[in-house]
């Protein structure tokens, strides 16, 4: 994974609803994710490319239509190693003062 990458994708308001119109309903095409953004095709494409190039989007050609999917791996990876060490201390945390609050 190249995290800055990703970390630039993720940056950008526009790539992170492409992801979640991809995650709403997976394969769309150019054309029909366009119709939710308030773009022309050619910037669509290049914010696409970005996400394509941080891996987190594959392209399947069908006949004549190239089908968008979302590739979850490099946000796991995110997730993983940047999420989750965090979050197990948060729970950690919270269970210690849930059994004092009981008085366990």
């Amino acid at each position: 994974m190249n995290a800055d990458k990703v970390f630039k994708a993720l940056g950008d308001p526009t790539r992170r609803k492409l992801l979640d119109l991809l995650c709403a309903q997976n394969g769309q095409t150019l054309g029909e994710l366009c119709e939710h953004l308030d773009m022309k095709r050619q910037s669509v494409t290049q914010h696409i490319g970005l996400l394509e190039e941080a891996n987190l989007l594959s392209t399947v050609w069908r006949g004549r239509e190239k089908l968008h999917f979302i590739n979850p791996v490099p946000l796991h990876e995110v997730y993983e190693r940047w999420v989750r060490k965090f979050e197990q201390q948060r729970l950690s945390l919270l269970h210690d003062l849930k059994k004092e609050l009981e008085g366990e």
